[in-house]
């Protein structure tokens, strides 16, 4: 039984339209492979990431923290573990001099609708270094009363003033 030439030529184009199809979806982020922290911070702003994402990194940078990592396309901003009291960013996961004033600022800023942002502030410290345990293993939100959320609302505040926030939609009388 004689073969249809044209079959030959079709598997191949089809194989390669899906290769491209998955090169083009390569699932490579800049974002770390966990979710932020429930009790983080939350909002909307008036602003679409890829101006929101810039500017967190400016606001962190003004209030003397080093970013550590940073992504326009990603709407990811993270900063190195930060000492609230001697004022010096520590880069990596080695040890800092005071874990219980230490403190490391994620900010996650996905599209919300056209125009928005729905921005996370995750505001964490680490009560104890554990070179077995990986560094989020040792993560706890810190206390509203703790200096780094104190810096953080300050970010957020900043935000606000500087985007704006939607208006809320009228209460039933």
């Amino acid at each position: 039984m004689p073969r249809d030439p044209t079959l030959l030529f079709r598997v191949p184009t089809s194989a390669f339209r899906v290769c491209l199809f998955l090169a083009a979806c390569t699932p490579v982020t800049t974002r770390p492979d966990f979710l932020p922290d429930p009790r983080a911070a939350r909002l909307v702003l008036d602003a679409p990431p890829a101006r929101v994402t810039p500017e967190i990194a400016a606001l962190v940078t003004a209030e003397s923290l080093q970013v550590e990592r940073m992504n326009v396309l990603d709407g990811y901003v993270e900063t190195a573990w930060y000492d609230t009291q001697s004022r010096r960013s520590f880069r990596g996961t080695g040890d800092v001099p005071d874990l219980a004033a230490t403190v490391k600022i994620r900010c996650w800023a996905d599209p919300y609708v056209p125009g928005q942002t729905h921005l996370t502030v995750e505001t964490v410290s680490r009560p104890r270094y554990d070179p077995s345990r990986t560094e989020r293993d040792l993560e706890v939100v810190v206390p509203k009363t703790h200096a780094g959320h104190t810096i953080a609302d300050s970010l957020v505040a900043a935000l606000k003033k500087r985007f704006g926030t939607p208006n809320s939609a009228p209460t039933a009388p």
